[in-house]
């Protein structure tokens, strides 16, 4: 056989093999849940707040978490994450409310923050109404 019918055929060949559907997990194509608060800060939050949770200013304005007396009344950063304000979008239709209590609840003890008062599911599902209802 020719070189250029041999490299027609290989081609041919990879392409007609079965489609594997991409499992999620190490090396998968679907990135994991993030479950804890970190990794909901990581994967979530962190792009705009920045690893150190200081918030960064540039095209837009990032308000820093650290060090935030905001943080002290668990209602103000449950309210922000579920229903956003301004420039903040909202997570409601992205987190679950155990996924937006272990991310608060990291927030508040973390970046010099010492609100050490556990926010859970309840306070969340308490303070944002389900996402049909908050008209998003």
């Amino acid at each position: 056989m020719k070189m250029i019918t041999k490299l027609a055929l290989a081609a041919a060949l990879s392409l007609a093999a079965p489609a594997v559907a991409d499992e999620p997990g190490p090396g998968g194509g679907k990135p994991p849940v993030p479950k804890t608060g970190q990794e909901v800060y990581q994967t979530v939050c962190q792009t705009c707040h920045m690893a150190d949770g200081k918030g960064a200013v540039g095209a837009a304005v990032f308000p820093s978490l650290a060090g935030n007396p905001k943080m002290k009344m668990a209602a103000y950063p449950i309210v922000m994450v579920t229903k956003g304000r301004g420039g903040m979008p909202w997570f409601s239709d992205m987190l679950s409310p155990e996924q937006t209590a272990a991310v608060i609840t990291y927030v508040r003890t973390n970046f010099g923050n010492n609100y050490p008062e556990p926010v859970t599911a309840e306070d969340v599902k308490r303070l944002s109404p389900p996402p049909a209802a908050a008209g998003h």
